[in-house]
């Protein structure tokens, strides 16, 4: 709760400003960047050293003397230094006379009500008597993390995938989270605020803050005033009000509660020592709290009666918002309005100001959006009295918090012509995108105000910071906006004042400046688009508001498929409009266009210059031929002439050479290309240049338009067909993967019939973009079921939704289970749920798919969809936590034939693999071994919570994203120290700016353990990958796609870094979760199977080895086809696999398959067929021999050396390749050019092993050059 004591934002703003202003520049302390500093206690220890560097604020050091095992008791106080009181919010350089070894004097400070709040609740926390708080935005268990559950020590078997079973179904107990051997230290058995307060007024007049009591772990029950001198324990009991100091034994009084507790105690400071040793065992990572992130919540969470969340009591819980904000709540009341624009005017000119101005927004950014989920769920569930409460509900406003709410519905009207509440729907998010957008820019004087989209039991709130006078009452004719559109488009407002601010937007943006007409016919000039509107607030600064049409829109699409409101067939709305990615996409297009244009025209000019001169040369050369008759004088001057005449050339030449090299500079000053954001939205043009300009700009949104449909969506799918981006694993790393791009969900129709086409080697993306449609169709229809209910009967909702959705097999009629009490409470609701059907279900989900997605569904298509998978899709669409079991979605059956009920539930998971696994086959849950008779899958109990889902307006840190840039520049070009140290600071910015528990932080832990790896600083990237594993973990979820990369990243460093057991472990663990998101078959599954198995070599586990080998190669037969070049690779691994198995007969086999194959596919001299062929025939001689029992002809055999290394490869992040150390991309494994290549033993090394004659010494490896077919392989670490 340190992070409680600081100030809010506006009064850090306020110091910032202050020192800007500040004329008298302090002399630069002669001080170096870190330095030690010795810090003064009043207790023991008494001093203490701390290393700082001169860019610190004092608050930073005041912080780590909070946070230091020594000093945690300590957090009312202030330093000094030369006995002058230090300013909290100043840099360590501005302090005087600071210098190496100077000496800070911590003097404690009196308390305050609310410090003595926070110091209770601090204390709580660090004697480890606090409990789980409810968090609304979180739910339960959010923010867990997994890794340190990871078994890698494997104490029971060989190895982490020994007996693995590769068809037993995906188990769901991963989702569990770890149980501790130990629990921790208790140091009491309660503390809590005591039955005696708030303390009378003539008390607290005495400085008497709050009463506590205490139970400790002796049994005594002990009452304690908080005093502003501190604390002491006083003589009121359970019946008697005495708050004076008890005397006997004595008296016992201190500064720190903590403290105090270690008087009052015996037994205290011996437990809070092993408090402090039980916490160090585990990663601080995990343990801390994230500050300026949403911890993520899992879709599967124990149940009510598991034993990881046993519900305790406490009594403090209930306090703890008093503690946490005062009996008032005036503490978390804040002008988040005026504390945004005021942080976004800090100065930035120095680094420094710029870390400072963007962890504060950082921070803002992340208490605005809690203090904002918090609002939207109490109005979901009724809790907050709209401001108009005559209006129908979609209509009705709210205020919470100093925060302004809305319906994300068309309550007033606005979209009537548009498409109603589907376009409001999409227009409010549309809006969190173009603020997101507007932040990013971070143009000085445009402010834009704080907003959040919170979606939440199928409602839609808008939470937006208050703008000073937005609801002001204007004089009559006078409109509240100053800029744009003001009702619709039938009045149009300019004010000159916003027009260089919202030029400089447009700009960045792509707008074009042009001309609308209001409903007169007048006409008014504009810079950005009608809809967007402009504001002049009271406090004098210029808003920008309504962003959600920065885009034109996507004319071609909704000519075709946008046929009006009344058209139930059409596309639901017309809001649908271009992204931003794209228009950022088709600009550089012509930005290459434009430049290509003028290369050609200077070479043009350039080829006439050289033409007209070699015709001047030519001239010049038979004049001075008709001269050679002169005489011997003139031929003197002649020759005087013509050295002259040469130097002049020279200077000539080197002028002609330096105008070159100017002239290869394009000079794009002169490009100018914008997209009209209105065109088609209207607007009409009065005069016949008018009309022509508009039909142009039509033209060129048309171009981007075509662009989208013919390049970027056939470019997608080339990309995943070579392979060169990683292929997507879910709907959301599909979806992600398609907006940067540039290409919006609204063609996931298209690419899955593009995917098709492709056939099996696009199979996933197919099989993931039709799952999508539907769970997105799905989550719309849900949606609108839960939109009238209450709370309390959202569960019968949903599991009667999804017992029609995904339980129609085990029972083909289900009906809703009712609560006769509760049905009769809310009889006024709207349960039209109830009449729900498995069959109207499905009509209705077909009917969506083909209005949103313009696709047909195939028949039947119910048949083949993932249960599993869409259940997790459709749980993470709508927010919901469901209870961890083993959910029936198929018919019950008496037994079960492929549970492994003896091994461990992790251990059972693992990818199908030979004849028995189908292309899109779906591992249903692990089925009950005991028949249940024809109940339904899903029951009310089995939903645990809701979550809101959010979508925030904050923006990356424009410092740390062009550190982070620089550094990738930096290894692309091959600059590797420099780009190293880039990246270091890159890291530094971000750690700083979003605190550690954040997603962009997880991703650079990321992209340099990855480096680190790739210059072969081994512990470095293992570190760093651990640490990318638990950020992603609990920012991004346990099982989120960028999770599970990680995990098989950090398989790979530990392999090369010598522990190979820990690097199976934590395959072993993302292959799990790999296949509850996706399931068997992944094409990028090929490359995780085939390191695999080469680690397991390593371990010399050949038999297991060999397994993974033929998982391998069977995943990459079904998907590359069994004569592919990949599946001839893979062939020629698992025959080196299956001889030192000693399997002779199948070694031989498997070679002549990957000769036939090369041989067919490369031709007779190419070296990997060469190579095969040798092995073929050495194997094939060393069977025969075998079997005779002749092993003198191994002495003949030659030594050979393989031409590709057995590898283990990094695992790309989803769409994108990997960054080799040369700084080139290369492949992802979904070509299977990733996958590992062949053993790099010779043959006699190999055939010495089959026949028992391996020496004990660790073979010589022998590096081969690389195959062609296979794009960025290493050699095996």
């Amino acid at each position: 709760m340190a992070d409680q004591q600081e100030p809010n934002n506006v009064e850090l703003a306020a110091e910032a400003v202050n020192a800007s202003q500040n004329e008298e520049v302090a002399p630069e302390p002669p001080v170096q960047d870190l330095f030690q500093l010795a810090v003064k206690l009043p207790h023991a220890p008494h001093q203490i050293q701390i290393m700082v560097s001169t860019q610190e604020q004092v608050q930073d050091i005041r912080q780590s003397v909070i946070e230091l095992p020594g000093t945690y008791q300590y957090s009312c106080f202030h330093l000094e230094h030369d006995g002058v009181r230090i300013n909290d919010y100043v840099e360590l350089s501005e302090v005087p006379g600071i210098a190496p070894n100077s000496e800070l004097v911590l003097v404690e400070d009196p308390y305050t009500e609310k410090e003595a709040r926070i110091h209770l609740l601090r204390t709580r926390e660090l004697i480890g008597a606090a409990s789980a708080r409810i968090d609304t935005a979180g739910g339960i268990a959010a923010g867990m993390a997994l890794f340190d559950g990871v078994d890698t020590v494997c104490e029971n078997t060989s190895h982490p995938l020994s007996n693995y079973d590769f068809n037993a179904p995906a188990s769901l107990d991963q989702f569990l989270p770890p149980t501790s051997k130990t629990t921790a230290p208790k140091c009491v058995r309660g503390i809590c605020l005591s039955p005696w307060n708030p303390p009378p007024y003539y008390l607290r007049q005495k400085g008497h803050l709050i009463y506590i009591q205490c139970a400790t772990l002796e049994g005594e029950q002990v009452h304690i005033t908080s005093h502003v001198s501190g604390f002491y324990v006083n003589n009121s009991t359970g019946q008697k009000f005495d708050p004076t100091p008890r005397t006997k034994p004595k008296t016992m009084q201190a500064h720190s509660l903590v403290t105090l507790l270690g008087m009052i105690s015996p037994s205290f400071e011996k437990e809070f020592q092993a408090l402090q040793e039980f916490n160090s065992t585990r990663d601080p990572l995990i343990t801390f709290g994230p500050t300026n992130a949403i911890p993520a919540s899992p879709w599967l969470v124990p149940g009510a009666d598991a034993q990881h969340k046993a519900h305790s009591a406490d009594l403090a819980r209930p306090q703890e918002q008093y503690l946490i904000a005062g009996a008032e709540g005036v503490d978390s009341l804040r002008d988040f309005n005026e504390e945004f624009q005021s942080t976004r005017e800090l100065p930035r000119d120095s680094v420094q100001e710029r870390v400072f101005r963007e962890r504060l927004l950082s921070k803002l950014f992340a208490d605005y959006t809690e203090a904002a989920v918090r609002g939207a769920v109490l109005i979901a569930k009724g809790e907050i009295a709209p401001l108009n409460p005559t209006e129908g509900r979609d209509a009705q406003i709210y205020v919470y918090n100093n925060i302004f709410f809305s319906h994300g519905a068309d309550g007033v009207g606005t979209f009537t012509s548009d498409g109603g509440d589907e376009a409001a729907r999409v227009a409010t998010g549309k809006d969190v995108m173009g603020v997101k957008a507007v932040n990013s820019l971070d143009i000085p004087g445009l402010q834009t105000p704080g907003t959040v989209v919170v979606d939440y039991l199928g409602r839609r709130l808008v939470a937006q910071s208050i703008v000073p006078g937005i609801f002001r009452q204007r004089e009559e004719g006078q409109s509240q906006i100053d800029y744009g559109g003001v009702e619709g488009k039938d009045i149009v407002a300019t004010n000159e004042e916003f027009v260089p601010l919202f030029d400089k937007m447009s700009k960045a943006m792509r707008v074009k400046p042009h001309s609308v007409w209001d409903k007169e016919g007048k006409k008014h000039d504009l810079v950005a688009s009608v809809e967007t509107k402009g504001l002049l607030g009271t406090d004098g600064r210029k808003y920008v508001l309504d962003l959600y049409r920065i885009t034109p829109l996507d004319i071609d699409f909704i000519e075709k498929h946008w046929k009006g409101v009344d058209d139930p067939t059409g596309y639901p709305h017309k809001m649908a409009v271009l992204r931003q990615e794209l228009v950022e996409a088709f600009w550089k297009l012509k930005m290459r266009e434009y430049v290509s244009a003028q290369v050609k025209a200077r070479q043009e000019a350039r080829d006439q210059a050289d033409k007209e001169k070699a015709e001047v040369k030519e001239g010049e050369t038979k004049e001075g031929e008709a001269k050679e008759g002169e005489a011997k004088e003139g031929e003197a001057k002649e020759g005087e002439a013509k050295e002259g005449e040469t130097a002049e050339k020279i200077e000539d030449n080197e002028e002609d050479k330096k105008a070159e090299t100017q002239d290869d500079r394009i000079d794009i000053s002169g490009f100018d290309f914008a997209l009209n954001a209105d065109v088609c939205s209207g607007q009409e043009p009065q005069t016949e240049e008018e009309k022509a300009q508009w039909a142009a700009d039509e033209k060129d949104v048309q171009d981007a338009c075509a662009f989208l449909v013919e390049k970027c969506i056939p470019g997608l799918i080339e990309d995943l067909k070579e392979g060169d981006v990683g292929s997507p694993m879910d709907g959301h790393s599909l979806t992600r993967l398609m907006h940067k791009r540039g290409i919006n969900i609204r063609y996931l129709g298209s690419l899955a019939t593009l995917a098709i086409e492709q056939g099996s080697k696009l199979a996933s993306v197919k099989i993931l973009a039709v799952q999508e449609m539907i769970a997105r169709a799905a989550k719309h229809i849900l949606n609108a079921l839960l939109r009238g209910l209450p709370g309390p009967l959202a569960a019968y909702a949903i599991s009667h939704f999804l017992n029609c959705f995904l339980g129609a097999t085990v029972n083909p009629s289900p009906q809703v289970v009712k609560d006769e009490a509760l049905w009769k409470l809310y009889h006024d609701a709207d349960f039209s749920f109830e009449s729900l059907t498995i069959e109207s279900l499905r009509a209705q989900i077909q009917k969506e798919v083909q209005r949103r997605f313009r696709y047909e569904l195939e028949e039947n298509w119910e048949a083949s969809i993932k249960h599993l998978q869409m259940l997790r899709e459709i749980a993470l669409k709508i927010g919901l936590q469901l209870q961890i079991k083993d959910y029936e979605f198929g018919p019950a059956k008496l037994e079960t034939s492929k549970v492994n009920n003896d091994a461990p539930a992790p251990a059972t998971n693992g990818n199908g693999k030979g004849k028995n696994k189908k292309k899109g086959s779906v591992p249903s849950g692990a089925s009950s071994p005991v028949y249940k008779g024809p109940t339904t899958t899903f029951s009310p109990e089995d939903i645990m919570n809701i979550v809101p889902l959010v979508k925030d307006s904050s923006s990356k840190s424009q410092l740390a994203e062009e550190a982070l840039e620089a550094g990738r520049i930096s290894i692309i070009q091959d600059q590797k120290e420099l780009g190293q140290e880039l990246l270091l600071e890159s890291l530094s910015l971000h750690e700083q700016i979003y605190g550690v528990l954040h997603p962009e932080v997880a991703r650079v832990y990321n992209t340099l353990s990855m480096l680190y790896y790739q210059l072969d600083e081994k512990a470095a990237a293992v570190e760093l990958a651990r640490k990318a594993v638990i950020v992603s973990e609990r920012t991004l979820g346990v099982d989120s796609t960028e999770t599970i990369l990680n995990y098989l990243n950090l398989g790979l460093f530990e392999h090369a870094n010598g522990d190979t057991k820990a690097a199976l472990a934590y395959i072993k663990h993302a292959f799990g979760f790999w296949r509850v998101i996706y399931g068997d078959g992944h094409p990028d599954s090929v490359t995780t199977m085939n390191n695999t198995a080469v680690m397991l070599q390593a371990l010399k586990h050949y038999t297991d080895s060999r397994k993974w080998f033929e998982a391998s190669l069977a995943v990459c037969e079904d998907i590359f086809g069994k004569t592919s070049a990949n599946a001839a690779t893979l062939s020629f691994q698992l025959a080196q696999a299956l001889a030192l198995d000693n399997d002779s007969k199948g070694s031989v086999n498997r070679m002549r398959d990957a000769y036939n194959i090369f041989l067919a596919e490369l031709g007779p001299n190419d070296r990997n067929t060469k190579e095969a062929e040798n092995w073929l025939e050495q194997l094939t001689q060393n069977a025969v021999a075998l079997a005779k029992q002749a092993k003198e002809t191994a002495a003949r055999r030659r030594l050979m050396k393989p031409r590709v290394t057995m590898s283990v490869k990094p695992q790309s992040q989803v769409g994108q390749g990997t960054v080799s150390s040369t700084g080139r991309l290369a492949d992802s494994a979904t070509t299977g050019s990733g996958m590992g290549g062949m053993d790099s033993r010779s043959i006699d090394e190999l055939l010495k092993y089959i026949e028992g004659a391996e020496t004990q010494g660790k073979p010589k490896r022998i590096t081969g050059k690389a195959n062609p077919k296979r794009r960025g392989a290493s050699s095996r670490k």
